[in-house]
């Protein structure tokens, strides 16, 4: 069974100029090119990337049954305010 810590080879590749911008960061802050690469890609799955997983999701729950009418919730938000205005 995999753990969280294993690890997987990926072969991929990169611009020249992105590849020199790498080094240089990685010779700056005596780190290894994996060690920059990986990071900059978990700070893409925490932005854009977070955004594609939950559209992911939400699709999934959709399919699957999970959501409410758009025009049943916001005539219960009507119902909610005009019992407190009332």
């Amino acid at each position: 069974m995999a753990t969280s810590k294993s690890t997987e080879s990926v072969t991929l590749r990169i611009p020249i100029e992105v590849l020199r911008d790498i080094d240089r960061i990685a010779e700056a802050t005596e780190r290894s090119r994996s060690y920059i690469i990986l990071r900059a890609m978990k700070g893409y799955l925490l932005s854009e990337g977070a955004d594609v997983l939950a559209a992911i999701e939400g699709r999934a729950e959709i399919d699957a049954g999970e959501h409410e009418d758009f025009d049943a919730v916001l005539a219960e938000m009507d119902r909610i305010i005009a019992g407190k205005v009332a």
